[in-house]
């Protein structure tokens, strides 16, 4: 199959999806000149174009979008509004809410004060209990650009509006782990991976860093806490931690004994409940 022939098929399938009106086919060269900031291969637009199907995501609208990475590929970046969708498009999907720090911090440059954390709760028809992660503000916090030898600074969204974004951040990492999200970023995940600011991608601050000595330490220690089935002392818990140590243990493991810790404190008020009855019939 040509390049021509692949683009004009996986356009025509992606637009059917979105109900456009047209076969697609008419849309590539549009999409070409908006969807990327530089000219794309013909390789580049396909791999957009099957994560846009995959996703059901509108390229011809920015709802998903793409940076060329250094291997002559792309990076995926979806808007708030595309994450937003597909989320909300979920079969699964049951609501959301957010809970944030009563700490302000100020960071360097930015216009306001923000929470310390915020944190996502995202319900499924077909669980129990939510998929909960917290995103900290000094680990997703950007600083503004600074050009070298120069007093002009670039002031960035983590500057004007930094409530908002961390917010954003938490829905993102929480809809990864709660839907299993994978190969797309948000815009501030693929600018880092593109200048090559960040080694690790979104993906291994979600699952953790596994080769780390210290991760079976960390994750015995979350356990003990769990057990307890007090989550408002494994939050404690997670909170003393320092960045470098929830790095290592991944928002996955962190939601995991979360969700367990719920379901221990469940069991003991269930139990405690039979017990009263007990000794309410034998009285």
């Amino acid at each position: 199959m040509s390049n021509n022939t692949q683009l004009s098929k996986l356009s025509s399938q992606l637009s059917s999806k979105l109900n456009l009106g047209t076969d697609g086919s008419d849309l590539i060269e549009t999409l070409k000149a908006t969807a990327f900031k530089e000219p794309a291969t013909d390789a580049q637009m396909a791999a957009l174009l099957i994560v846009s199907n995959q996703y059901n995501l509108n390229p011809w609208t920015k709802e998903i979008y793409a940076f060329p990475d250094k291997k002559n590929g792309i990076i995926p970046v979806v808007g708030v509004d595309g994450w937003s969708r597909i989320i909300n498009s979920h079969p699964q999907y049951d609501g959301m809410d957010f809970e944030v720090s009563e700490t302000m911090v100020q960071m360097p440059e930015a216009k306001s004060k923000a929470p310390e954390w915020v944190e996502c709760r995202i319900y499924r028809k077909d669980r129990t209990y939510p998929t909960v992660i917290r995103e900290y503000l000094d680990e997703c916090y950007r600083e503004p650009f600074k050009k070298q030898g120069s007093d002009w600074v670039n002031l960035g969204p983590w500057q004007t509006h930094p409530k908002r974004f961390l917010r954003h951040k938490a829905m993102i990492q929480c809809s990864r782990v709660a839907f299993g999200f994978v190969g797309i970023y948000d815009q501030d995940e693929a600018e880092r991976i593109a200048e090559g600011v960040v080694a690790n991608t979104a993906a291994n601050a979600t699952k953790g860093d596994h080769n780390n000595p210290e991760r079976d330490a960390l994750i015995e220690e979350a356990k003990a806490v769990a057990e307890k089935g007090n989550i408002d002392a494994l939050r404690s818990h997670f909170q003393s931690l320092t960045k470098e140590q929830r790095k290592i243990l991944g928002a996955q493991e962190m939601a995991f004994w979360g969700e367990h810790c719920t379901k221990v404190g469940e069991t003991i008020i269930d139990a405690e409940i039979v017990e009263e009855k007990g000794d309410a019939t034998a009285n």
